[in-house]
């Protein structure tokens, strides 16, 4: 049975307004969900892990989530898989695809980054102006339409950047804006590596994302994307950088997150 099949049997016809993709540690936004379904990627084709497990990242969900939030009806996909999980750029597809079709037609997209921005500490949050695909990899490569001629001007919609800082400032705190560099990981920047970053513009890196917002932008989504700063680049701070430092940090970072996520949800 197709996803799609499989979640319709469930929720019947009722139209998604709002997608939702949580980054690493941040599970407690979906907490803000009421009225929930569970669907484990296991039961959903296409989706992370399907046939083994559900997605293979600690600090990542394996369900996708259906129910109410803000007054509107949300999916949440608590996990994504990422490229340097098994070199699948477009891993996310199936599952964007699914939300699509399912009526969404915003997509605000959550993770973990480093800041380049000595002003920008753990702890705070990013929204993502513009990035930089410094992995090299297109996840529309493949693609036979000309749909993969993509632009990508404005894919951080300007509208929703706006909407949300004026929600931080009512909720009492600021929302940075940057531009996001993706690196394809799963090993952490160099130190030199960082400095290019900076170089070139980048006031974050991550390993995420990216490739979410160009198939997003490819389906006509509506992209909002932030980063929970969850540690300075390489060389920047006394810090020892660890997928486990991210993980922690990132509660820290869901605190605000669970603020501004149903307002802006609330205010679309």
């Amino acid at each position: 049975m197709s996803a799609i099949k499989t979640i319709r049997s469930q929720i019947g016809d009722e139209e998604i307004k709002v997608a939702i993709v949580l980054g690493s540690g941040l599970s407690s936004i979906a907490d803000q969900l009421t009225e929930k379904t569970v669907f484990p990627y296991s039961q959903l084709e296409g989706f992370p892990g399907h046939g083994n497990g559900g997605a293979g990242v600690s600090g990542h969900g394996s369900d996708l989530l259906i129910g109410k939030m803000g007054g509107k009806s949300v999916a949440i996909l608590t996990g994504r898989e990422h490229y340097y999980e098994r070199g699948n750029a477009a891993a996310m597809r199936p599952a964007l695809e699914t939300l699509k079709a399912l009526g969404a037609t915003s997509i605000l997209l959550t993770n973990a980054a480093g800041s380049l921005d000595g002003n920008v500490r753990p702890g705070d949050l990013m929204v993502v102006r513009d990035h930089i695909n410094y992995a090299g990899i297109n996840p529309l490569i493949g693609e036979v339409s000309d749909k993969r001629f993509l632009n990508l001007v404005d894919a951080y919609d300007p509208r929703l950047r706006a909407l949300s800082a004026a929600l931080a400032s009512k909720l009492g705190f600021v929302l940075n804006e940057g531009v996001y560099m993706w690196y394809s990981g799963p090993s952490f920047e160099t130190v030199a590596e960082i400095q290019m970053a900076i170089g070139l513009g980048a006031s974050s890196v991550g390993m995420s994302t990216v490739p979410e917002v160009i198939i997003a932008r490819m389906l006509g989504f509506n992209v909002w994307a932030c980063s929970g700063i969850t540690n300075m680049g390489a060389g920047m701070a006394n810090e020892e950088i660890s997928h486990t430092q991210t993980k922690n940090v990132a509660l820290i970072c869901a605190q605000k997150f669970t603020k501004i996520i149903p307002s802006l949800v609330k205010a679309i």
